[in-house]
């Protein structure tokens, strides 16, 4: 292994048998040789420590560390980074592929770009099974990515490449962005240089169950707003109003309203009730709809969630007076159908000026 390797490719690991080692099989036959492979294996109960071990084995470019006990993604996360000696670093998650030329690439991008600090890149996607099921191609250009990723996530996460020392300095990954640390690193990341994507597929991204976005889908909407807001308030303030978050806050809890993600709090309340059991649990008095402006703006994922959101509000005989039938009837009718129809048929004190034209947000699912 080299002393100092050109990159530090980062593996979080936690219970991964199933295409761990073909992950790490992908990296093995890169045509860029020099580069350090930490694997952190966060408490698997699986035989993921065990494959582990044998690739290591195999391999001393492998670096495994073990957290005998499971400590979350983002503990996973720094734990690598800051164990990294490679001057750029390299996000792989175990169930994904890199293809051959991927490092070489985006190396070759860093050394003739000095200003870029994150380069990321187009992926295939497959599925359970390695068959190819479609492709992300998210935006490419600089310019455009500097708008887009205050308001979306266009970065497929296993195609990242980054700057070690800067990443390091900026304080890594955050325990308050659960489900979105990777949009809060990358906002922050952004704010330092130059962010892109390669419009190449050098990765493969696998679509399966166990996927971090199909698991707990509100936690992840929150946390994405959460750094959108936080970004804001650096962009406005100069200070970063979440560098005093220790954890991911509360949406339901009653400090939130007087917090800088308020806006964010009310809408992951009412898409909380896609789960029925919130209604019972929580106090439903607290539910705003969301707004026509809010509701056109929201991400592919939370479509999905305030569908389930209105319909159960629909079925729920016990919701509060002011959620009336009507209003959460007109909701529904903003989500599911198209804008000009909106307008047309929308009552006077429902309208909002649809003029300018909304982004449409990159939904990467990872």
């Amino acid at each position: 292994m080299s002393a100092h390797p050109i990159v530090s490719v980062v593996m979080p690991v936690r219970n991964a048998e199933a295409w761990l080692a073909q992950a790490v099989e992908s990296v093995f036959v890169q045509t860029l040789a020099d580069f350090e492979l930490i694997v952190v294996d966060d408490g698997s109960t699986d035989a993921s420590p065990e494959i582990i071990a044998a690739l290591s084995r195999r391999d001393s470019r492998i670096r495994p560390v073990r957290q005998p006990q499971p400590e979350g993604l983002v503990s996973a996360l720094n734990k690598a980074l800051g164990l990294a000696r490679a001057p750029l670093l390299a996000r792989l998650d175990a169930d994904d592929v890199a293809l051959p030329e991927r490092l070489a690439r985006q190396v070759r991008c860093f050394n003739e770009q000095s200003g870029l600090v994150l380069l990321g890149s187009w992926a295939e996607r497959i599925d359970e099974g390695g068959r190819r099921i479609g492709y992300s191609r998210p935006e490419t250009n600089p310019e455009r990515l500097a708008e887009m990723v205050q308001w979306s996530n266009p970065f497929v996460h296993s195609s990242v490449m980054m700057r070690t020392a800067l990443a390091q300095k900026i304080g890594g990954y955050r325990d308050a962005f659960l489900g979105a640390e990777d949009a809060d690193l990358w906002l922050r990341l952004s704010e330092h240089g130059i962010a892109a994507n390669l419009p190449h597929a050098l990765v493969r991204y696998r679509i399966h169950g166990g996927n971090v976005s199909q698991r707990f889908g509100v936690r992840q909407c929150f946390s994405a707003r959460l750094a959108r807001s936080a970004a804001a308030g650096r962009r406005s303030l100069g200070v970063d109003p979440a560098a005093r978050l220790s954890g991911p806050p509360d949406w339901w809890a009653r400090e939130a309203e007087q917090e800088f993600y308020a806006e964010a709090a009310h809408i992951c309340r009412f898409l909380d009730l896609s789960d029925r059991s919130a209604i019972a649990t929580h106090q439903t008095d607290d539910i705003r709809l969301p707004s026509p402006r809010q509701i056109f703006e929201f991400s592919h994922a939370e479509k999905l969630l305030a569908r389930r959101s209105l319909v159960n509000l629909l079925m729920e005989r016990n919701r509060p007076v002011i959620l009336s039938v009507s209003k959460i009837t007109a909701a529904l009718a903003i989500l599911l159908v198209g804008r000009a129809l909106v307008q047309s048929v929308a009552p006077k004190n429902f309208r909002i000026n649809l003029s300018r034209s909304l982004p449409t947000a990159y939904d990467n699912q990872n």
